[in-house]
């Protein structure tokens, strides 16, 4: 993976948002349509849609038109950048800190002798 992948950027970006993570949250029980997704928050449409035109450029969420209605839902998979990412980084410093162990051990033991 690229070091500055912009897919990722859009992906933490929009995650940035307590809005947008609750919109995401209530889509891992399902579908549901843009009305039933804007109920709970205390804003104007057009705000709210713009919440989940960020979802959508992300690549986070889908949505389709059925009828008069707009359903939204998760992408599958959609996660998995920032997940190997997050992953790659604990593995980074999970071994930098079991190298500074190593470290002060090695001086614990150089100290005692």
């Amino acid at each position: 993976m690229a070091k500055f992948d912009s897919t990722l950027d859009r992906c933490f970006s929009a995650l940035g948002d307590p809005t947008r993570r609750m919109i995401l949250q209530r889509l891992t029980r399902g579908e549901a349509s843009v009305s039933e997704l804007a109920e709970p928050h205390d804003m104007a449409l057009p705000s709210f849609m713009g919440h989940l035109r960020k979802l959508e450029d992300a690549g986070l969420v889908t949505s389709a038109k059925q009828g008069r209605t707009r359903i939204c839902a998760l992408t599958p998979d959609a996660f998995t950048p920032a997940r190997d990412w997050l992953r790659e980084q604990s593995d980074i410093w999970e071994g930098r800190l079991d190298r500074l162990d190593d470290y002060v051990t090695t001086l614990m033991k150089e100290r005692r002798e």
